[in-house]
């Protein structure tokens, strides 16, 4: 019998004061897709009302709770207990990625240096994030598309931004990689999509697919002849 294959564990690690609770659900259900999140903590100061929201789910998906009093104001304890966290379990060496979950461009340093230890990081944060932050992540999700509503059963969602603003990047990635006739596989542009632009996402732009959002910009031609879908930009 094949030996079964072991899913990626994730370390992940949650700022409350920058990530709204109503995004749990999908948050964790994204997480699923990428490997199994064997350390769930979360940081901030949870005798404030202001966290009530995160204190009343913690049970539900089995967050350990990193609590923090904010003695000063304006200084985030929070942030500097997450980064040494971090490290320490960094170094353990028992994780083959992080997902960071924040909007906080103060974690910039923390996903790159984990970076060059050869580990994966996986950012989460809304889309007011800095690029700082996003371009230091692997790949990087927003927020908003983990919300409830954005989460329904259908083929079209509450969009970010419209899908003619998705054009100029995937003809970039075309131009890049495909062969002397133009045309690119619909997986190979979505590796290349991701590579490039790391926060990259299809229900950015209102749909699940890739395929649906290229389709719906109307700017490339698509050949499906053989099985496998390919897209050329239009001239």
């Amino acid at each position: 019998m094949a030996a079964e294959t072991k899913s990626p564990r994730l370390a992940v690690l949650i700022d409350a004061d920058n990530t709204s609770s109503r995004i749990a659900d999908g948050l964790f259900e994204e997480i699923a897709k990428i490997g199994e999140a064997s350390v769930r903590r979360i940081y901030g100061d949870f005798s404030s009302s202001r966290l009530k929201g995160w204190a009343d789910i913690l049970a539900r998906h089995a967050i350990i709770p990193q609590q923090q009093f904010a003695y000063t104001t304006g200084k985030n304890a929070s942030d500097i207990t997450l980064v040494i966290d971090a490290m320490d379990l960094l170094h353990s060496g028992r994780f083959d990625g992080f997902c960071l979950v924040s909007s906080d461009s103060d974690f910039t340093r923390l996903a790159a240096r984990i970076r060059e230890q050869g580990t994966d990081v996986f950012g989460f944060g809304e889309q007011k994030t800095p690029e700082s932050f996003r371009q230091a992540c692997r790949r990087f999700i927003y927020t908003e598309n983990l919300l409830p509503e954005a989460n329904e059963d259908q083929t079209t969602q509450p969009a970010l931004r419209p899908p003619s603003a998705a054009v100029p990047l995937i003809r970039k990635v075309i131009a890049q990689a495909a062969g002397e006739d133009g045309w690119l596989t619909l997986s190979a542009l979505g590796s290349q999509l991701s590579n490039l632009s790391p926060d990259f996402d299809p229900r950015t732009y209102g749909y699940r697919k890739l395929s649906d959002l290229v389709r719906k910009t109307g700017r490339f031609e698509i050949d499906q002849s053989s099985g496998a879908m390919k897209i050329r930009y239009k001239e």
